[in-house]
């Protein structure tokens, strides 16, 4: 999509494994392990998500199984010890659930997720039915993109925009993701903000910019 940021939709995966809020204990776990994945959406009604259901919030029936916690650490953990005799979905999930929208950009759901410190992030529609769920791998699928999709990208969407005088005079070249400008350009402060711009395309690992003002070039 050269010039269009990709979004949620882009990458996420569509069919999701999910449960009810009346899930019990055990079935939640089976079904982790049968999907191999981390976290479960919980869901009511015709699909709206109410809440997530992860590893973490499974741990503290065996953490706390055969301990008998002083009052400092019931204190410290009541949220914890209350999971610990959860019996169903419902009795286990964080609530409300950390979720984003199939148009957020990879950018923002990144953010999301570095922020609220999760893995996996249910995508939800406008009314929070469940569409989706992205995961971090998901996220780093636009580095699977191919050097020449994205020198095409920079090429059209950077330089030719930027120097439509002096594109003819600059070379891109992408090794591994790495993007290469070479050749000279009329106004040197300009070179600037393409190296910023083509570090901004999705995919791309990093910019060297060897951009030269017309000025500096060597009389032959």
């Amino acid at each position: 999509m050269p010039g269009k940021p990709h979004t949620v939709s882009d990458v996420m995966t569509r069919t999701v494994a999910a449960i009810g809020r009346d899930a019990p204990f055990k079935d939640v776990v089976t079904l982790m392990e049968e999907r191999k994945v981390s976290a479960l959406p919980v869901l009511e009604g015709e699909g709206r998500v109410i809440g997530v259901v992860s590893e973490a919030d499974l741990l503290p029936k065996e953490e706390f199984r055969d301990s008998d916690p002083d009052r400092f650490v019931q204190r410290q953990r009541l949220d914890d010890l209350a999971k610990a005799g959860a019996v169903t979905a419902e009795e286990l999930m964080s609530t409300p659930a950390v979720t984003v929208h199939p148009n957020a950009t990879l950018a923002q759901a990144a953010r999301i997720m570095a922020q609220r410190k999760v893995k996996r992030l249910p995508v939800v529609n406008d009314e929070g039915i469940l569409e989706g769920v992205v995961s971090r791998s998901d996220l780093l699928k636009v580095f699977l993109r191919s050097d020449e999709e994205l020198a095409a990208e920079v090429r059209h969407e950077v330089v030719d925009r930027l120097f439509p005088l002096s594109a003819d005079h600059i070379q891109v070249e992408v090794t591994e993701g790495v993007v290469t400008l070479t050749g000279w350009v009329e106004d040197d402060g300009v070179a600037g903000v393409a190296q910023r711009l083509a570090r901004a395309v999705e995919g791309v690992v990093d910019v060297r910019c060897c951009l030269v003002p017309a000025s500096a070039r060597s009389n032959p």
